[in-house]
């Protein structure tokens, strides 16, 4: 369904208007689809080469100050990109004031398929932490159980580089509160809100802000629908509490043991306690790429969005059994000499370092980075684990103050090759060992972003010799 009989993309978007600002691998699949759709499509980036990467795709581009122009269908603003806090971009607060709809791309892929005549689901994820490993994690039971699904928008391909799936299949999104923010028409027939700590409280002014933010993935929802909601911390108990009157089926998940009515994590063990008799959908015992309390709860709640989706028992099971993993998260990228390496560089914060730090006794730990607000004192109950921490970019001072008030030995290694040899040294002493790069920041003071962060870490690991992952 994605081309005509000629080989040309439908035209979906024929005599629609559409303004793009960011070229980024998003935005520029973005601008070409749309054109491919037969929308008419200005667009701009502040980057050259982004420009002439579009220009040479056939986009027409305009000067920022003339986007969008009146009467467009609507701004596809890069995520990155803010509409209202901190302040709104010139572009965006022209958009507003000419009443010009701000998409996400995803909202458009969704008006796509429906253009297309299509009834394909649409299965949506978000969450502080642990939506990129539930993302993939559910694609990878749909496509196990030969279920027709496209998986992308903030994990991996972008929205507007998916197919057109047929009524048969799923679309599996990861959902940013960023793009959350920028939805209109799409209704996620099973959503699923993983777990809140503060993040990106500058973009959404607080932690109501940002929760509010989160909340957007169960609008429209009606009673064909099913919002899954995580209900191990309080502010994502208090959003279910706030959907448990409807209009969608509300399902509670939990890694800490037996919940009633939902579905849950025991023994190792993911159940289904939503009916009338609890039942045992999957096993996590012995499967090394969902370690962890949080991949509990990542599993439980791909579980149940699968069982909202009509997949049965056995094909979740095989589904979880066989799950690749991610790179990126708490992966093991190398060993040598006894001294285990975990490539954790997608812990951009504080919460999804204590995930990481909890699934080992004792570490060798490599922190740091542009460091996210709270620092790293929310960790101080793992502190105990750390056998010396070595502390990386811009937040290595900072950290090295709040580590040293809690005792714990740690080194200024400065830059990620330093802390790599550094940790390698001392952890060789006592094998077996683990180095953990779980950062607790983001990457943007070394490294573009995490990938390039994690990637680092692996070559620095493999250049060390000994028995590389793969």
């Amino acid at each position: 369904m994605t081309r005509t009989s000629e080989g040309r993309e439908p035209p979906l978007f024929a005599g629609r208007r559409f303004a793009v600002l960011g070229l980024g691998r998003a935005g520029l699949a973005a601008a070409r689809r749309l054109a491919g759709w037969g929308a008419e499509v200005v667009a701009w980036d502040d980057g050259a080469e982004a420009r002439e990467a579009a220009r040479a795709g056939g986009i027409t581009l305009a000067e920022p100050e003339l986007l969008p122009a009146a009467g467009s269908d609507g701004l596809v603003l890069s995520p990155g990109i803010p509409h209202r806090l901190p302040r709104p971009h010139p572009v965006a607060a022209r958009a507003l004031s000419l009443g010009v709809p701000i998409l996400a791309d995803v909202e458009l892929l969704f008006r796509a398929v429906r253009a297309a005549g299509s009834r394909a689901r649409f299965a949506g994820i978000t969450g502080t932490n642990g939506k990129s490993t539930t993302t993939a994690l559910l694609a990878h039971i749909l496509h196990r159980a030969g279920v027709a699904t496209e998986a992308g928008a903030n994990l991996g391909p972008p929205a507007l580089s998916l197919n057109i799936l047929g009524s048969e299949g799923v679309y599996t999104l990861e959902m940013s509160s960023y793009m959350l923010e920028r939805l209109a028409t799409i209704r996620f027939d099973a959503a699923a809100m993983l777990n809140l700590s503060p993040d990106h409280l500058d973009r959404h002014g607080d932690m109501a802000g940002y929760a509010a933010a989160k909340r957007h993935i169960f609008d429209r929802q009606d009673s064909t629908s099913t919002a899954v909601v995580g209900v191990d911390d309080a502010a994502s108990a208090a959003m279910a509490e706030g959907l448990a009157a409807g209009p969608g089926r509300l399902v509670r998940i939990s890694a800490r043991g037996v919940l009633a009515g939902g579905v849950y994590v025991a023994h190792g063990r993911v159940v289904d306690n939503t009916g009338a008799a609890p039942r045992r959908l999957a096993s996590l015992v012995g499967i090394p790429t969902l370690p962890g309390t949080h991949n509990a709860q990542n599993a439980a709640a791909a579980a149940a969005m699968a069982v909202s989706l009509g997949i049965d028992a056995n094909a979740i099971a095989d589904g979880i059994a066989s799950f690749p993993g991610l790179p990126h998260r708490q992966q093991r990228v190398g060993e040598v000499g006894g001294v285990a390496f975990i490539n954790d560089s997608k812990a951009t914060n504080a919460d999804a370092a204590a995930r990481a730090l909890g699934c080992y006794d004792r570490v060798f730990w490599i922190a740091g980075g542009r460091q996210k607000e709270g620092g790293i004192a929310p960790l101080a109950p793992w502190f105990g684990r750390i056998a010396h921490a070595y502390l990386i970019g811009e937040a290595a001072s900072e950290f090295a103050a709040t580590l040293a008030g809690a005792g714990v030995p740690h080194t200024i290694a400065g830059t990620l090759e330093s802390a790599v040899s550094l940790a390698h040294d001392a952890a060789r002493r006592e094998p077996p060992a683990v180095v953990l790069l779980s950062p607790a920041c983001a990457s943007f003071d070394q490294f573009p972003h995490f990938e390039a962060r994690g990637e680092a870490f692996a070559h620095v690991v493999a250049a060390l010799g000994g028995e590389v992952a793969r």
